[in-house]
């Protein structure tokens, strides 16, 4: 009596989920809620800080005259020659009023959610380096006020954004309740620029990113062209923001760990499409292993 035995049929094994891994979910990034607290944190301390070092309206116009003679002794370039170009053209103006007033804090905002979103590791870098510039920056707001150049009458220019607006500021100083206008150095809408520019250089590969640059330009001839600040307030935010990368340095290696993050989620995802693709190519062979066994067993 002849037995027939057939093989026990191997059971599918389950083939693991393909689906290519996330690029932002590559490197560890700070818990979204305390960066939040953090960050808001910083920013009320600040504002609080400015309004703080408000009131020295005598000593923010003594120190004003100092600046000016100081870059008249240092032979830097009248703020009078941005201003006159922009003067050339009334809607000019405008939008350089506007720049100042709507891309200082969206563009350093826009620039913190993508680093953080994008860039885990150089966000932690970038965000200690604007904390320390901002920090330093208030110190110097409490120690040396110092009125604009747009309301100094020595420097002989025009308030733009009360002539042609829009403002963010009030006609009066004194009366000023929104903003503290004696804290023209150094200027943070110039440090800020300027460091968003390096941050997005270093966090990127593309051959264009050095157009970057042009942010931090446009933004220092705006801030200088209103009369909102001394050429002198830029040079110390730049001095300032130099200190904070040569102490608070990106970790070596960061833009490679990053990069090999995006590496490593890419050969995962072709392993695992290799590993299905072997398990149906196994499914058959084993198919075509169980025809010998079948006909001897009819012997």
């Amino acid at each position: 009596m002849d037995s027939r035995t057939e093989p026990a049929e191997a059971e599918p094994e389950p083939v693991a989920a393909t689906r290519r891994p996330s690029r932002q979910s590559t490197a560890p990034r700070p818990p979204l809620v305390r960066e939040l607290l953090l960050v808001v944190g910083l920013f009320v301390v600040y504002k609080v800080g400015r309004q703080l070092a408000d009131g020295h309206t005598a000593e923010a116009f003594r120190n004003a005259n100092r600046v000016w003679d100081w870059e008249r002794t240092l032979h830097l370039p009248g703020e009078g020659s941005v201003q006159g170009a922009l003067l050339h053209s009334d809607t000019l103006v405008h939008l350089a009023n506007t720049y100042y007033a709507t891309v200082h804090f969206p563009a350093t905002v826009a620039f913190l959610v993508w680093m953080y979103l994008r860039r885990p590791v150089h966000y932690v870098w970038a965000r200690r380096v604007l904390a320390a510039v901002t920090a330093a920056a208030l110190a110097l707001h409490l120690t040396f006020p110092l009125a604009p150049p747009r309301l100094l009458a020595a420097a002989g220019l025009v308030d733009t954004g009360q002539v042609y607006g829009p403002t963010v500021y009030g006609a009066h100083p004194a009366t000023d309740e929104m903003a503290n206008q004696f804290a023209a150095m150094p200027s943070l809408h110039f440090g800020w620029a300027l460091m968003v520019a390096i941050g997005l250089i270093a966090a990127t590969r593309s051959r264009l990113r050095w157009l970057w640059l042009l942010h931090p330009l446009l933004t220092l001839l705006v801030i200088v062209g209103t009369a909102n600040h001394y050429w002198l307030d830029a040079i110390v935010a730049t001095a300032l923001l130099g200190i904070a990368l040569a102490v608070i340095r990106l970790p070596r290696g960061a833009g490679a760990a990053e990069a090999r993050g995006l590496v490593a989620a890419d050969e995962t995802y072709d392993e695992a499409d290799g590993a299905a693709g072997n398990s149906g190519g196994a499914d058959g062979a084993g198919e075509k292993e169980s025809v010998p066994e079948l006909v001897g067993a009819r012997r």
